[in-house]
This record gives structure tokens, sequence and C-alpha cells, in this order.
């Protein structure tokens, strides 16, 4: 059976994870996306490590978790964004000011709604995580 969207499955196991308690969980398949947000993640302090296992399946990946994560989810449908609107947007899927992140894909790569306002920049939002 397919996925529909491989990110959600592993950002709603996170967040299982997270609000059971464990230290660490797996998650599969991997792909460039998933491991991309994954990185922001671990950059903000959300997740501790990851480990990637090649199984010639899709690979594996070991997360390492810290109990950080409040909230964790995709944006559906993948909303666009201009740079001047990013406000509207951290209202809706943030509880405050500077608490959280949103994942965002721009022409520039995937980031934060933080290095896309830096960098003037609009795209289509991904994720959000607080």
């Amino acid at each position: 059976m397919s996925m529909n969207d491989p990110l959600a499955n592993v950002l709603s196991h996170i967040n299982n994870c997270e609000k059971t308690g464990k230290i660490d969980c797996t998650v599969r398949p991997s792909s460039k996306i998933i491991i991309k947000v994954l990185n922001i993640m671990k950059d903000h302090d959300y997740i501790k490590d990851m480990t990637i296992t090649e199984d010639g399946k899709g690979n594996i990946i070991k997360v390492g978790l810290l109990g950080n994560i409040n909230q964790c989810n995709v944006i559906k449908p993948r909303l666009s964004f201009k740079i001047h609107n990013m406000e509207k947007f951290e209202k809706r899927f943030l509880l405050a000011r500077d608490f959280g992140i949103l994942i965002v894909s721009t022409p520039k790569g995937i980031m934060t709604h933080l290095e896309a306002k830096d960098k003037k920049i609009g795209g289509r939002l991904i994720a959000y995580v607080y």
C-alpha cells in the first residue's frame, strides 16, 4: 500500500512518540525532504539527533527525541506565501510570536520562515513545529 504523504506520517509518528515520552523513534521511508525537515528541527533543538540506516527499501531513520516538541504537523494544502503576508500565517499556525517555526520551501531551498524573512523571499508552507 502506498502512502499519500510520507512527511505527514513521519511528523505524526514523531509527535505521538513525544507525547508518550519515548526517547527515540524509528521512522520510514526517508526522502530528501524528510531529511531536510529533520535537520531543521535538529538545528532548532526540537530533536537530538538522527541516524539513517540503508535497508534497500526506502531507508530507516532513527530519531532521538528531547521532549521539546509540543506539536508538529504538515500544512495541507501547501499554501503559497509572499514575504509581506507571512505575519498572517505565523498567527494562524504558531501559538505566539517567536514561539516555534514554520518550515517553508523556497526557490533557495527548504528553510525556516525566519530565514525566508531575512532573505526576503516567498515560497510554500510545508510544516510547523512548536
